[in-house]
């Protein structure tokens, strides 16, 4: 059982002990924590938070008590109820609101949840002000109000139209030229709320939705990270179905990976890829994307005369670096996009459209797409510490040893080789040290990680 503070939030696994898992003693500490900073950061007479939830089991329970916790400390919330991560952040600039909470763990199994705080810029908050939270959590000095002056809650349930209407009305956006297509595409939301915003969105294309995996009941029919090794019903049913495509989101809609009309992944990696591709046929500029993501975004960028940069894992790092970059996209290679003239997070509706655009501008099938770009191949593989283990030594153990190589200590540490990379990581979001590496061929790809696994279980038995 877990519970993990980090920049994509507080989460955990639910029950359990207080303070080592996500339990409703620490949820209430931790929200209670958020609306004292929040207080903090601008005094005004009234303030407002948006709440919004991806469909899992304890959701709800969750909800009931975020919500209660802010109206005790005089803090009006507007409720989205079931939502999604981009839609919540959306409101919050909207709605002029002081922060925003999404409940949700993401890409995590469903007996995980989290809370993602948000600033009034419905960005993530970033590593200072995520320090400052968790020490106001832990010292207790927190005001809640009198009788007289506690919360009210406003329930507004139609940000999913106004999150649609914004990605059409986006000046990159050719409503029309997709609608003649009359794509036929299969859609899997893991059962939660994609299920609900992204047929809306679709059918508003006029685009033949073949739904999988769409009630919203929070039982997740598979591991909710859209990876080719989950996605298998879903390559199937592009098949059997005949759809021109396949679409996988993750429980809160951020992550976003495609199936081509053969059934093949065309790779949460080159989502990315695809939509940067579309942006910069109509946008000079830059781009950004996390360190563990591939190279093949770098020569887009490149090719299109912008330059590409990288940032530490995390949107909040990826949001920082596009800022100071002035880029025109940017995410991570988990299939995360970011479009500044949207909004600065990650969202699949709007990858979703970029993607539709491409495909009818270039009137090209989703496979033949692919082969478009320069091809890698990746591996992601995860390793689970042990307590002993001292990231700071493998670091010097990789330094010494492949110190004629470009090593980035940026995030963990990352090797470039001429033609392919490793990454080595301790997650954001659960107990494990991420392998990430990329080569010219899948084998290479997974000897590459492989052989640096090897060297951390000898060095985790010291």
């Amino acid at each position: 059982m877990t519970l993990i503070k980090s920049i994509s939030g507080i989460r955990g696994t639910i029950g359990g002990k207080v303070g080592k898992n996500l339990t409703p003693v620490d949820i209430v500490k931790f929200v209670s924590a958020y609306g004292q900073l929040v207080k903090e950061v601008i005094v005004k007479s009234r303030y407002s938070i948006v709440i919004g939830r991806d469909a899992r089991i304890s959701g709800k329970m969750i909800q009931e008590l975020v919500i209660n916790t802010l109206i005790g400390m005089g803090i009006d919330i507007i409720n989205l109820n079931l939502s999604t991560t981009p839609t919540v952040e959306i409101a919050v600039k909207k709605e002029k609101a002081d922060g925003g909470i999404i409940i949700t763990a993401s890409h995590n199994p469903e007996q995980w949840n989290a809370l993602k705080f948000l600033d009034s810029n419905g960005e993530f908050l970033n590593a200072q002000k995520g320090e400052e939270l968790v020490r106001l959590s832990e010292s207790g000095n927190i005001s809640f109000a009198p009788n007289n002056n506690i919360g009210s809650i406003f329930l507004n349930d139609n940000y999913f139209d106004k999150h649609i209407d914004l990605v059409f009305n986006l000046d990159l956006v050719n409503v029309d030229i997709i609608r003649k297509q009359k794509y036929k595409v299969v859609l899997d939301a893991v059962n939660s709320t994609g299920g609900l915003i992204i047929p809306k969105m679709l059918e508003k294309l006029n685009i033949n939705v073949v739904k999988l995996n769409c009630e919203p009941d929070g039982k997740f029919a598979h591991s909710p990270e859209p990876l080719k090794e989950n996605l298998s019903a879903l390559s199937e049913k592009v098949i059997s179905s005949g759809a021109d495509f396949g679409i996988a989101v993750d429980p809160d809609v951020d992550r976003l990976a495609f199936v081509d009309n053969e059934g093949h992944m065309f790779g949460e990696e080159y989502t990315l890829v695809a939509c940067a591709d579309f942006v910069l046929s109509h946008r000079n500029g830059n781009t950004v994307s996390n360190l563990s993501s591939t190279r093949a975004l770098s020569e887009i960028t490149t090719k299109n005369g912008g330059k590409y940069y990288a940032s530490a894992v995390g949107e909040v790092n990826v949001v920082q670096k596009m800022k100071a970059t002035n880029s025109v996209i940017g995410g991570e290679g988990n299939g995360g996009i970011i479009l500044p003239e949207l909004h600065y997070g990650r969202d699949a509706l709007v990858g979703i459209v970029l993607f539709l655009n491409l495909l009818a501008e270039k009137k090209i099938t989703v496979s033949n797409l692919k082969k478009t770009y320069p091809i890698y191949f990746m591996s992601k593989k995860k390793l689970d510490l042990n307590v002993k283990f001292n990231f700071n030594q493998l670091i010097k153990l990789v330094k010494s040893k492949y110190g004629d190589q470009k090593i980035s200590t940026v995030d963990g540490v990352k090797i470039d080789f001429p033609d392919s990379w490793v990454h080595l990581r301790t997650s954001n979001t659960e107990p494990i040290l991420r392998i990430y590496s990329e080569a010219k061929t899948q084998e290479k790809a997974d000897e590459l990680a492989n052989d640096f696994i090897s060297e951390i279980g000898v060095l985790q038995q010291f």
